[in-house]
């Protein structure tokens, strides 16, 4: 879904997500009324030392008033949760993309994580550090607002317990949340980085279960969508980990082809549809004046009558918007550049020339790795 940039902090561009959008009037309901309001006006007086006229908080337009300052100073909290993290990564010169606020909070997203067990731990208590910070903040605030401010003080006692709540909420050790990072990070101090990964992202799944459990049980959309994310996102990091272990050490160097296997952008389809038998390769590198420009593949042609085959030359189905690398790329990089592309296949510049690389080239070479046992390039 799209995002919408409204500021920047640090030079890091804080983002707002359509969904975000979307639910911040459903929040300022949900908070804006009755229930919610008698529930935390108690708590809300008893930090203030004052009682909260009730009445006074839901006359009327008041409510919605009350629920959308709430909500929208929630997702202020949310951002500088974030913010703390930025701020930890920073210290250790690293380079924060962008922050996002969704529906189910924020992510700051980091161009690499540290693998340094110390760093990561760090980092991910840096955003539950800043939540009771602005927490105690918020308190201190409301032992300076005058007591006939009620609205006032139901906002920002709400956001001093709000905030809180949601440091040791995100402390449970459900990974990818802070806790689970927390998790990991202690884990990788005596095991290795990927084994770390695989036990925290597997209490996180439990987690999943558990919160689509309560989600069902209690009718709460926000659970379920928290069970989908914290069960796709542990998943998927954990398979990240691992296949960045398997290339560990690799550059896209070692991984490409040589373009042994190469066709003029000029010739024929049908002469590239005999070559492929005879030479019994699905794919060639394309060449032009000796350079490769582009690759050909089966599934180019497979579609196309004999009489297309004969008309059409090897330049009118080529893939020529291929990712360049360098040689020396590490593999996993060129993986996740590869990944992020609509191509097929990247071409890898050396000093012996032009080689292809495809994510097959990849799958073999993380499975040789695998079988082989080896932490060396082959």
């Amino acid at each position: 879904m799209r995002n919408y940039r409204i500021t920047t902090v640090w030079g890091i561009p804080i983002k707002v997500n359509v969904s975000l959008l979307i639910f911040l009037p459903v929040l300022a309901w949900l908070i804006g009324s009755g229930q919610q309001i008698e529930l935390y006006a108690g708590i809300v007086g008893g930090l203030a030392g004052t009682e909260l006229d009730l009445a006074r908080l839901q006359a009327g337009p008041t409510e919605w008033l009350v629920g959308s300052a709430a909500a929208i100073g929630l997702f202020v909290s949310v951002a500088l949760h974030e913010l703390g993290h930025a701020w930890a990564g920073m210290r250790y010169d690293l380079r924060v993309e962008s922050i996002t606020l969704w529906i189910l909070g924020g992510l700051a997203s980091f161009t690499e994580m540290p693998r340094e067990w110390d760093r990561e731990f760090w980092i991910a208590v840096a955003g539950p550090i800043t939540s009771v910070l602005v927490g105690v903040v918020c308190y201190a605030a409301l032992l300076a607002i005058p007591s006939s401010a009620t609205v006032a003080l139901f906002v920002v006692g709400w956001l001093a317990v709000t905030n809180v709540t949601l440091a040791v909420f995100n402390m449970l050790p459900a990974f990818p949340m802070d806790g689970g990072r927390v998790l990991r990070a202690l884990l990788a101090r005596s095991r290795p980085y990927a084994s770390a990964t695989r036990i925290a992202a597997r209490i996180g799944t439990l987690f999943a279960l558990l919160f689509a459990v309560f989600g069902v049980l209690s009718f709460s959309p926000i659970l379920l969508l928290l069970a989908l994310f914290i069960y796709a996102a542990a998943t998927g990091e954990s398979r990240t980990v691992a296949l960045s272990d398997l290339l560990e050490g690799l550059t896209v160097g070692d991984v490409a082809r040589p373009t042994q296997l190469s066709i003029e952008a000029d010739a024929s389809v049908e002469e590239l549809v005999d070559r492929m038998f005879a030479d019994r390769s699905p794919e060639f590198a394309v060449t032009r004046d000796g350079e490769a420009v582009g690759v050909v593949t089966v599934a180019d042609f497979r579609e196309l009558s004999k009489a297309q085959r004969e008309a059409d030359t090897v330049a009118d189905l080529m893939e020529t918007d291929l990712p360049r690398l360098s040689a020396d790329t590490p593999a996993f990089d060129a993986l996740v550049a590869l990944s992020g592309s609509r191509a097929s296949a990247a071409l890898v510049e050396g000093p012996d020339g032009v080689h292809v690389v495809s994510r097959e080239d990849f799958s073999s070479a993380m499975e040789m790795r695998r079988l082989v046992g080896s932490g060396t390039p082959f």
